[in-house]
């Protein structure tokens, strides 16, 4: 029987605080029956659903044919690591097939990642103008965090031919604004994360967004873990030619292979579940457990 792939920490944080735009909008939301059952959740303007790969077909008139290989094994692996955190948008065109509208890169690549299912946004022919007025209703809610503007943004003006300039009136922004926050989205999805579960603030994303190549990014952003460094200090960090000595971190990032060991144990025996390996091949496996239940639970499993 094959593994159940999860969806990701930051996708699994979002859909944990969701609450469906629909009734803001006033739209009805469509139910969608998967092999795994039914699933709809509200969220980032709009009703994410949860499809089965079989389910979704590519667009034959993409005008995007070229995708870069080694562009997508690296989303790959990370998908298989943190999940898709950016639904892809499909419509639907017979009673189990999908097409895909926007995210055909996200798709091949959690395709690599041997996924089950992904999220997605279910679009109908002609539900523009109410997609457009429940995605702007949606990003004046206050509970929303700045990954989620910030997909809300990109979907408005993607899925709905904006400008940032058109983008910027709708939502009553100014332009630099909707710029930064559009710009998160090319942050590392582990910087991305990060920011969905409030571990950093959008001074910090911001500051992060300026730093090259992404991984300095990475360094910096597992410093402001480490070390609760200010927005001010990452700022000067993102200035110079490498992070100072002084701050350096001495984590071993795991080899790909090694990586989706650790992400198998976590679906089995939950996501605090944690592999570590020196680069001599020593190490250790750790299986946290909150109760005596959850101990058992464990024991069961290892059929000890």
């Amino acid at each position: 029987m094959a593994k159940k792939q999860a969806l990701g920490r930051g996708l699994s944080a979002l859909l944990e605080n969701a609450q469906t735009v629909a009734k803001t909008a006033e739209v009805k939301p469509e139910v969608v029956v998967t092999e795994k059952g039914n699933k709809e959740v509200g969220n980032v303007a709009g009703p994410i659903s949860v499809l089965s790969i079989s389910q979704i077909e590519a667009n034959p008139f993409q005008p995007r044919q070229d995708f870069n290989p080694d562009a997508l094994i690296e989303l790959a692996q990370s998908i298989r690591e943190l999940g898709l955190i950016q639904p892809i948008t499909v419509r639907k065109i017979s009673a189990q097939k999908y097409q895909i509208i926007s995210g055909e890169r996200r798709f091949r690549a959690a395709q690599m990642a041997e996924l089950e299912e992904v999220p997605v946004y279910i679009r109908t022919a002609n539900d523009q103008a109410m997609l457009e007025m429940a995605l702007v209703e949606n990003i004046q809610r206050e509970n929303l965090n700045s990954l989620e503007v910030a997909i809300s943004y990109k979907r408005l003006m993607e899925e709905c031919n904006l400008t940032t300039e058109k983008l910027a009136e709708r939502v009553g922004k100014d332009r630099t604004t909707v710029t930064n926050y559009v710009r998160l989205l090319k942050l590392p999805p582990e910087i991305q994360v990060g920011i969905i579960e409030k571990k950093i603030s959008m001074g910090h994303a911001r500051a992060l967004i300026n730093a090259e190549p992404e991984a300095k990014q990475l360094k910096i952003y597992r410093l402001i873990l480490e070390k609760d460094l200010s927005v001010r200090k990452v700022e000067e960090l993102v200035k110079e030619d490498d992070v100072p000595r002084l701050f350096k971190s001495n984590k071993v990032i795991l080899p790909i292979e090694f990586q989706k060991m650790q992400a198998d144990l976590r679906l089995k025996f939950g996501k605090k579940a944690k592999l570590q390996r020196s680069e001599h091949g020593i190490g250790k496996i750790e299986l946290p457990f909150a109760t005596d239940d959850d101990l058992q639970r464990i024991v069961d499993m290892l059929e000890l």
